[in-house]
């Protein structure tokens, strides 16, 4: 919130003022006539009121009614969500925890039309509860209190308000619920029902039912290239090219595509078998792509030409590329391994 601690320091200066005002005023009567009822009516007109509403709702609460319902002594417990809802306050935080904390207090509100748990949810805006800000000394929002009794089976020793923390930002309300529900134990947690979401679930079936439509009349044409065995052939040989060459090693290590020589160039390899580079494994890859090329050509394809002189010259052709790139991976086999004693011609 942008403009809270601002208007909260002007608000300090007027503080004392308005309270006189405030309490030479007929205004103040409803709520000290409502801090003196009993706990149990107090309890029962508050809850009253929320299950009252179509909506059960949190009770929307101006600062007299705030100061009614957690004064004390009290037999139930209270949970007050203090937020900033007016744009020019800037609290993002607050727009995005209130539908989940309206339908929290919905959720168990419907659930609890007995009041069989005790507890009350409410909302303080700032724009209605000031001085309760001040008195609190806050200086964001959102801020979520929970008032726990200070008389019957349930009482705690401290009547000191439990605060919630959204140090990680707006909480979803099965979050908070289980939060609220640890503060309740031996009474009644009524779960949190969401909506069903009609939108979600038309968006879905039109998805699968589009799909299943496409993939019926594509199926004639997609079928031969599924059984093709060239295809299959082609991603298995992909499939193992691209992990055999350390693929899964530069995902899991996250190493750098390149380094430098440390005289001004470009390392393609790094020294060693502990690492290696981006460019490194692709460079692998393609040897070992010729080399798997060479010698499918040279088992499958050579045997089946039937010009005995066409066939030599395609079989030294294979054969040279296959010796030569074979060479170059033993060269650089020899780079990453200084002891390794062999080479192949012409790369020795």
């Amino acid at each position: 919130m942008r403009l809270l601690p601002t208007v909260l320091s002007l608000l300090g200066c007027l503080s004392t003022t308005a309270l006189a005002a405030a309490g030479g005023s007929g205004g103040a009567k409803p709520s000290a006539n409502l801090r003196k009822l009993p706990p149990g009516e107090r309890f029962n007109l508050f809850h009253g009121k929320a299950t009252a509403s179509s909506a059960a709702a949190p009770l929307k609460l101006v600062e007299a009614d705030y100061r009614a319902l957690v004064a004390t002594p009290r037999d139930y417990s209270v949970a007050v969500l203090l937020t900033a809802m007016d744009a020019r306050y800037g609290c993002q935080l607050c727009r995005e925890f209130q539908p989940e904390w309206e339908l929290l207090a919905r959720s168990w509100t419907n659930g609890d039309k007995q009041g069989e748990s005790r507890v009350v949810f409410g909302t303080l805006d700032f724009n209605d509860g000031r001085d309760v800000f001040m008195g609190f000394g806050l200086q964001t929002a959102p801020v979520l209190f929970f008032f726990p009794p200070t008389m019957g089976p349930h009482a705690t020793p401290s009547s000191d308000p439990l605060r919630y923390d959204f140090a990680g930002g707006p909480q979803a309300a099965e979050v908070v619920h289980h939060w609220i529900a640890r503060q309740l134990p031996n009474r009644p947690h009524p779960p949190v029902k969401r909506p069903i979401n009609w939108m979600r679930w038309i968006s879905t079936f039109v998805v699968v039912t589009g799909g299943a439509t496409a993939s019926y009349v594509a199926w004639p044409w997609v079928l031969p290239v599924v059984r093709n065995r060239t295809v299959w052939a082609a991603v298995t040989l992909i499939a193992i090219l691209m992990f055999t060459s350390g693929h899964m090693f530069n995902r899991i290590r996250q190493v750098p595509y390149v380094a430098g020589d440390g005289r001004g160039g470009i390392s393609y390899f790094a020294k060693g078998f502990q690492t290696q580079y981006g460019l490194e494994t692709q460079i692998i890859a393609a040897i070992y792509g010729i080399l798997t090329l060479s010698g499918i050509t040279l088992a499958v394809k050579v045997p089946r030409i039937a010009d005995p002189k066409t066939q030599s010259i395609v079989f030294v052709a294979w054969w040279s590329i296959l010796f030569v790139v074979f060479s170059l991976l033993i060269s650089i086999f020899r780079t990453k391994s200084p002891g390794y004693g062999f080479a192949v011609p012409p790369f020795m």
